[in-house]
């Protein structure tokens, strides 16, 4: 027999197995010490946790949820949104109350940018495009490539580019006024736009020539292949057109500060 067989050996099946051994009485003394032990160990932790939590969840449920984070960032943009534009209008009127030519001078030119700089609210007929993953059970049934089926930066971006191209004034989206500086890029299952993330649906909406939108909209090829996939039923991405009577497009309230790099001194 192999020393690593669990068989019983031949000629042994009449042979009373050996008794267990029993429990030492210092095995039961280690019992009675160390359960105690272990309890005092778990309350010593549930008192660091409660005054860790100082009466709040470790780990807030609200968290979990990319929607409600998504919410909570952009309530915390809105804000700073009000705060700048607080400290603008201080800005303004203080710089009004200064009796010096070179200073009114300045200020009649930045007066003269704000619209073009899209810093002035604008209104008007226009149109509004609003673009969106697929249904779910579309997305829920695909067996292969999901990027068909969703909205992603460069869709939101052809369709801007489009309204430019067909003379807008002003360009929104998800009522963020578009300026020279506006970044559009995704960021997970959302898309950021001046670093706060929104989730889909995306609404588009231009100030403009209602005609000449539209023709710039139709006759953009990456947006031709777009409404193609929008048709088909195997992809059926989002995609709406809708003429308004009033667009407004807010001032744009964001931060205005540059970042930009400067070459290096040479010898």
């Amino acid at each position: 027999m192999s020393g690593g067989s669990h068989a019983r050996p031949s000629g042994s099946a009449g042979a009373e197995e050996p008794p267990r051994p029993r429990r030492t009485p210092a095995g039961r003394r280690r019992w009675r010490v160390g359960t105690p032990l272990v309890v005092l160990a778990c309350g010593a932790l549930f008192v660091v946790s409660a005054v860790n939590s100082d009466g709040t969840e470790l780990r807030p449920g609200r968290y979990t949820d990319l929607a409600s984070l998504v919410e909570d960032q952009a309530d915390a943009y809105a804000e700073l949104e009000d705060e700048v534009a607080a400290l603008d209008r201080e800005v303004t009127a203080l710089s009004k109350g200064v009796a010096d030519t070179r200073v009114n001078r300045f200020q009649k030119r930045i007066e003269e940018l704000k619209d073009p700089a899209g810093l002035v609210e604008r209104r008007g007929p226009g149109v509004t495009i609003t673009l969106s993953d697929a249904p779910e059970d579309v997305i829920n049934s695909a067996t292969g490539d999901l990027n068909p089926l969703l909205v992603h930066q460069q869709d939101i971006q052809a369709v801007v580019n489009a309204l430019w191209k067909g003379g807008a004034t002003a360009v929104t989206v998800q009522g963020q006024r578009v300026v020279s500086t506006t970044g559009i890029k995704c960021e997970g299952n959302a898309v950021q736009l001046q670093g706060v993330p929104y989730p889909q649906p995306y609404v588009i909406s231009a100030v403009g020539d209602q005609a000449d939108l539209l023709d710039a909209v139709d006759g953009d090829d990456y947006l031709a292949g777009y409404r193609e996939d929008a048709d088909d039923p195997d992809i059926a991405v989002g995609w709406d057109l809708e003429l308004e009577n009033v667009v407004v497009a807010p001032a744009y309230a964001g931060l205005q500060d540059f970042s930009y790099a400067t070459p290096l001194a040479t010898d």
